[in-house]
């Protein structure tokens, strides 16, 4: 690891929340820096690079028990978005750093790999389900490229790197809680052993959080509960730390509004963007639902379209993660780091909504007749008993008859729920070597991981007689079995990385930097139960079976910092990253859900993974003027070089861009590179400790370098000409030039920090710039300014026998402003959807320590 200098210092403090104190942190592993106190700010051994760290506190100012993804967004660089205010909602979350997307970055919780946090995970968790909120010791962003020891196979952009907080010496108890808006509930308490043995060397902890929430648009509940423990043995020869973690949350889903973009006959006005702003669901009133909202056979108004409403939508998930690790002191300048890991997942993702809207996957399993029908005589889309005007074979009578008895076979409600459930089995190890051999620090490590997944999609029905069987709130597999399985996946998936690094200090003011990495992923995916023909949009033939070999041996990095005169530092990194594919065998970007065999193969024998090029820049500058008055800045520059884009093209956008019940298979397109450039500034400056005023301006413009056309074969191809324009002609799709759709040129992030005796003001505002909404850049959704208000007050010392007390009220989207917060990109040819910022929300949170 390197050490931390002054200059590589003032980047963290000019990218820190405003009234923290600023101090440098020794040179120490990761884990174990002093991630506890509060005034510091941890800095991680990438001095080549453009990294900060947050520390606990002020991830809690922003909001008590806030996600680790939330608590970065206001950095530079960095746009983290969702639909609730404490970035717990996975289905609608967003978060992009320098124009990658959220599942080509990297993950880990004190260096245990996270996966690439895509909704509906195959290999991973969120760090806010890894870990309790207030149990994080601090989040550190790499937003150019992640350090080469990084334990993920998917970190073409940058890292988020978790961290829980250590045992404290000192027996205590941590407590807090906190009441809000919409019957918000949250409650956290923490137990600390301090220091105990003979030596004093062990320490250790358990804590628990509850929370509870109804959403804000229905009546649903957001909630679970979350439980972490910690042992750390720190003694002469070595260190052992075992942490668990137990997490079992629900949270109910948003559903997007659907819009057309204009060449496909829509429009993109800002008012149409409010209409409908959200789309509630029915939960729990069942009644008025089925017969006031659907039709007798289950179909939706058909005046509402794609924006119809489902009765509900969750995900529900149950994690177990662990891990055990021993740094080893082989000598006083070499160690020796090994941890071993385990995590289980039980998931699962529930929408229940009309029949109708899925009557294509339904017909095919539960009506006798299907297979002898003729093509034009199956029913479409929400048109459940109703004859297609091109069928003769059938009567108008005979199509209502058949679509009363599809409802009988669902329950009789004319609702069915679709599942998507998961399982997850990773374990793996984690080892490195570090030694000081004169100027040099060496590190030689590895990381192994084997992962054993399940995806199965199921359908259960909606009795009439008893809606309490099917709640958000319950798998309805405890209720009653499934009326089909459409499919289940399958994937066995190893991986490798090795990588070595060589940090030498060159002369007092030059470090130099340099290594490699390999990354080797060999993945196998089968479906023990596959879809029958018809009931996915699509498929020819069944979903694709097979392996998928992906080995590069090398991906290399060198960087360098100049420190100038103790005020000024420069820097550089350059470094080539992979991402592999993914495993994933229920929908999404992956080989294994393309429409056909042959498209698998194609993959197989000629694909080639997402890479990319990443060269970064930058000075840091660290300045005071007399005693009161502090500067911190720094500006970054950086182009990337991101090759072979795999872009996933729904069969089926109006389901997928829609509520989400109904789905097809994807064609798996490569549009070819993207280049991007882009410049992050910021400064801190600082009033003594009375006031300080945080700014971060970011610019990025990211490019396709070519159009694309959607190949037979799956695999796709960029044309490498630009046709111009924004209508799709003869299937070449002029992407050409175009910006890259969901995230914005300019951003601009402020904080400011008023303290006074007892009392702290912070006021945080967030710019969001226009983003586009179409891979062809003619559908936009407006920018937005959010501003968000915490007024904390500390209880006096003789007041109440405690180490410490504070009562604090946070105010989230102060002016409630509404507007877009995740966009879903649609088909190239059709639609994309938007989710809508929550309203504002107010939180009261009283926490005490003693």
């Amino acid at each position: 690891m390197i050490r931390s200098t002054s200059s590589l210092f003032a980047l963290a403090s000019a990218l820190l929340f405003a009234n923290a104190a600023f101090a440098q942190t020794a040179e120490a592993p990761a884990e174990t820096a002093a991630a506890d106190d509060s005034s510091t700010i941890v800095i991680t051994a990438k001095s080549t690079r453009s990294a900060t760290a947050i520390p606990q506190v002020e991830i809690q100012k922003i909001l008590p028990g806030v996600s680790p993804l939330k608590a970065v967004q206001t950095l530079p660089g960095v746009l983290y978005i969702t639909a609730d205010p404490w970035g717990y909602n996975e289905q609608n979350a967003q978060i992009f750093i320098h124009g990658f997307a959220g599942n080509q970055l990297g993950y880990t919780m004190d260096g245990i790999p996270l996966g690439d946090q895509s909704y509906g995970n195959y290999n991973g968790l969120s760090p806010q389900r890894a870990v309790i909120s207030e149990n994080v010791g601090r989040v550190v962003v790499a937003t150019g490229a992640g350090d080469l020891a990084t334990a993920s196979n998917s970190n073409l952009g940058g890292t988020v790197e978790t961290f829980s907080s250590n045992p404290l010496q000192k027996m205590g108890v941590q407590a807090a809680q906190t009441v809000g808006s919409y019957s918000t509930s949250r409650t956290f308490i923490r137990l600390d052993s301090g220091a105990f043995g003979a030596d004093g060397s062990n320490s250790a902890y358990i804590s628990a959080a509850r929370q509870h929430a109804r959403a804000w648009d229905f009546n649903g509940n957001q909630g679970g509960y979350q439980a972490n423990a910690k042992f750390v043995h720190d003694g002469k020869i070595g260190k052992l730390t075992f942490f668990f973690d137990y997490n079992d949350m629900t949270q109910p889903n948003e559903d997007a509004t659907v819009f057309f973009k204009p060449s496909a006959g829509g429009t993109a006005t800002p008012a149409q963007l409010y209409t409908p702003y959200t789309k509630p669901f029915f939960y729990p009133d069942f009644g008025t639902y089925r017969t006031a909202y659907l039709s007798p056979l289950g179909n939706s108004p058909a005046t509402e379209g794609s924006n119809y409403r489902n009765y509900y939508s969750d995900a529900q998930r149950t994690d177990y993660l662990g891990y055990i690790r021993y740094d080893a002191h082989l000598s006083d300048r070499v160690t020796l780091s090994t941890t071993g890991y385990y995590h289980h997942n039980d998931g699962a993702g529930v929408v229940a909504g009309p029949l109708g809207q899925s009557i294509t996957t339904a017909q095919p399993y539960l009506d006798p007749n299907y297979a002898s029908l003729p093509t034009n005589c199956r029913f479409g889309g929400n048109a459940n008993g109703v004859r297609p005007a091109a069928c003769t074979a059938l009567t108008n009578a005979q199509a209502a008859a058949a679509g009363a008895a599809l409802v009988a076979a669902t329950g009789g409600s004319g609702l069915i729920t679709r599942t998507t459930e998961y399982r997850i089995d990773r374990g793996g190890v984690i080892a490195a070597l570090n030694a000081e051999i004169g100027d040099h620090k060496i590190e030689l490590g590895g990381w192994f991981e084997h992962n054993s997944t399940t995806q199965w999609r199921r359908w259960y029905g909606v009795d009439v007689n008893n809606p309490a069987s099917s709640t958000p709130y319950i798998r309805p597999l405890d209720a009653a079995a499934p009326l089909f399985t459409q499919y289940q996946g399958e994937a066995r998936i190893n991986q490798l990385q090795l990588h070595i690094q060589d940090s030498w200090q060159a002369t007092d003011k030059l470090l130099v930097q340099a290594g490699f990495k390999t990354s080797a992923q060999w993945a196998n995916g089968w479906f023990p139960v596959q879809p029958k023909a018809g009931s996915l949009s699509g498929l020819a033939g069944g979903l694709p079976q097979g392996r998928i070999n992906t080995l590069r041996w090398f991906l290399p990095a060198f960087g360098a910092t100049y420190d100038i005169n103790g005020h000024e530092q420069v820097y550089f990194n350059v470094q080539k990253n992979l991402r592999q594919y993914q495993a994933y065998l229920a929908g999404g970007g992956g080989p294994w859900f393309t429409g056909s065999q042959a498209a698998f193969d194609a993959f197989a024998q000629q694909g080639k993974p997402e890479s990319s090029w990443t060269y970064e820049g930058g000075l840091r500058s660290r300045r005071n003027f007399g005693n009161d008055i502090g500067l911190e800045a720094q500006i970054n520059y950086y182009h990337v070089v991101f090759n072979n884009r795999l872009l996933a093209i729904s069969t089926n956008p109006g389901g997928i861009a829609g509520s989400g019940i109904t789905g097809g298979t994807s064609i798996l397109v490569n549009v070819g590179d993207v280049k991007t450039d882009g410049v992050d500034a910021a400064f801190t400056l600082r009033f003594g400790r009375t006031f300080s005023l945080y700014n971060a301006t970011s610019y990025n413009l990211s490019k396709y370098q070519s159009d694309y056309t959607s190949a037979a074969t799956g695999i796709g191809a960029a044309t490498g000409s630009c046709i111009g324009g924004y209508l799709v002609t003869n299937g070449v799709v002029p992407t050409c030039g175009k910006q890259l759709p969901g995230t914005p040129k300019w951003m601009n992030k402020t904080v400011a920090t008023l303290s006074g005796g007892p009392f702290e003001l912070q006021v945080i505002g967030d710019f969001v710039g226009r983003r586009f909404a179409t891979f062809t850049n003619d559908a936009s959704v407006p920018s937005y300014f959010l501003t968000s208000l915490r007024l904390a007050a500390k209880v006096p010392d003789n007041v109440l026998p405690l180490r410490k007390a504070e009562i604090a009220l946070n105010v989230t989207n102060l002016t409630d402003k509404k507007g877009v917060s995740s966009l879903s990109i649609g088909s190239a040819t059709n639609s994309y959807s938007a989710y809508p910022i929550a309203p504002r929300q107010w939180f009261l949170t009283l926490s005490a320590a003693y």
